[in-house]
């Protein structure tokens, strides 16, 4: 299996918010498309600067991260992000990476949308055993 790609629309989720409340117009709400990189060992969604950015996202919080290679950093963890795809919603906090660095699909929103990565297709796609509504496990 190869690297997979998804699109996916990402809204500010404070925005949403806001329109719910009939205190901001639908239009008013930043959103954008975006090409990720599908990493179900990532546990979290990562976004770069640039669509952190276009969203208008904020800092929450600052986590430490251990890397791959044994060494700890520091990230921003930017949000609240509503995530899109297809008929799937998830609501997530993202690590933020320096300017227009790939982003990354993690498992905390693949999990919550019950979505698959698909080995013989190469892609993501909705979970086809719970094909109209995301099913998650409560034990």
């Amino acid at each position: 299996m190869g690297l997979v790609y998804t699109n996916l629309t990402l809204l500010n989720a404070a925005d949403t918010y806001l329109n719910r409340r009939g205190e901001i117009l639908k239009t008013d709400v930043r959103q954008t498309e975006v090409t990720m990189l599908v990493d179900s060992g990532a546990y979290m969604m990562a976004v770069n600067e640039e669509t952190a950015r276009k969203l208008g996202l904020e800092i929450v919080r600052i986590q430490n991260f251990e890397l791959g290679n044994g060494e700890t950093e520091e990230f921003n963890i930017v949000g609240p992000i509503e995530v899109h795809f297809e008929n799937r919603t998830a609501l997530c906090n993202a690590i933020l990476l320096k300017g227009n660095t790939e982003m990354l699909l993690g498992a905390i929103p693949m999990e919550e949308m019950d979505v698959i990565i698909h080995p013989l297709k190469n892609k993501l796609m909705v979970n086809p055993e719970h094909p109209d509504m995301a099913q998650l496990k409560m034990k």
